[in-house]
Formats: C-alpha cells, structure tokens, sequence
C-alpha cells in the first residue's frame, strides 16, 4: 500500500484539476514523484495526498464514505457541514472552485515547484470536459461549459501572488493557453508529452 504522508522528498508538487486533458497519464504515478492535491471525485479512483473539495454534495458523498476520517479532506467553512467531524477548514474561508483552491493549498506549502494537470478552462466543442461528468453530482457531458473566467482569475491570483515558485501547466500539444496567463514570468505551459519523457510515466 502507498505510503500516504506528504512526499516532501522531491520537493515538488502535483495539482490535479478534472478537466479530460489529464487522461493522458494515470494520475496515481504521481504519488511517488511528489506530493498530490486532487479535486472533489478523485477519491474514487485513487487517494491523493490532500483532497480538496468545496461543493457541499460532494463533501456529502465524501462523509457517506468515511473517506475523510483516514485520509486528510479540506473545504472551505459552511454550516450545511459544520457538524462533519474529521474534516479540515480553510479559514479565512476561500470562497474559490475546488481547482484553485487546491492549487493556493499547495502553494501555501512553500513547494519551489508545482505542476498543474487538468486545468482545462475550455469546455470541449462547447460542452461540459470533466472527468466525472455524467456521475453522481457532477454535470452531464451533453450540458453547455460553465464559463471559465472565475477560475481563470483564481488561478491567476495564486501564481501571482507566489511569485518565488516556479509553476508548470501541463498542456496537450497546441492547447488552450488563456491570455491572462500568458504574462505570468513565474508559469510555464510545457506539454504532457514533454511531461511523460521528464516524469517516466503514461
């Protein structure tokens, strides 16, 4: 069984967002080059390091499993859950979508370098591009994208605002790079291509 304590020793991070672009590597292999904060249904399919969630259904259906109380869960303060015990507060309240929440989570960490997988914005041909569209509280893959401008602006703010890490956005080959992100001298895009050869993993 994997060792879940924060994996300190590579001094580096790994941010999973749930857009489809992050498919292309099995995400658990990363367990062992660093430390994992994942979103929200991640859980079902292997058990990072943190697991952020900011939607009170979700954080029911975490409760439902007892997932929290062996593995360390944050979301943000709300009196829907308060009575939840074996969960971890953001306090101040971040008031963000569960992506850019994790993302300053691990940024607050003091990690010099982070890599952001599935942070896609773009919704494909227009619909909803999730890993878990069409299950248990999340959207069907049929409904239109929810406009990406919050959590593009969120995600600014952290890299911004953490100026001394070094940031990596892993990309498909030619894909979605947002303006806003473009002038950030602290983010690189580099493409999972790039990031299987670095890593060894697929």
């Amino acid at each position: 069984m994997h060792n879940l304590q924060p994996n300190q020793q590579h001094n580096r991070a790994f941010v999973l967002g749930n857009g489809k672009s992050r498919l292309a590597i099995e995400s658990k292999k990363l367990l062992d080059l660093g430390t994992v904060f994942a979103c929200n249904a991640v859980y079902r399919e292997f058990d990072p390091h943190y697991l952020i969630a900011v939607d009170v259904k979700m954080i029911n259906e975490i409760d439902d499993t007892g997932y929290h109380k062996s593995h360390e869960v944050w979301t943000n303060p709300n009196k829907a859950i308060k009575t939840i015990e074996g969960l971890h507060f953001f306090n101040p309240h971040k008031g963000w979508s569960s992506g850019p929440t994790a993302l300053w989570l691990a940024a607050s960490k003091g990690f010099p370098e982070i890599f952001i997988l599935g942070f896609d914005y773009e919704g494909i041909n227009g619909k909803v591009n999730n890993v878990y569209a069409d299950t248990k509280n999340y959207r069907s893959s049929r409904e239109t994208a929810t406009f990406y401008g919050n959590w593009l602006t969120q995600t600014f703010s952290v890299i911004k605002e953490f100026n001394a890490t070094k940031f990596y956005r892993v990309i498909p080959a030619g894909g979605f790079i947002p303006d806003k992100l473009r002038a950030l001298p602290n983010l690189e895009h580099i493409t999972y291509e790039k990031f299987v050869k670095d890593f060894s993993v697929k």
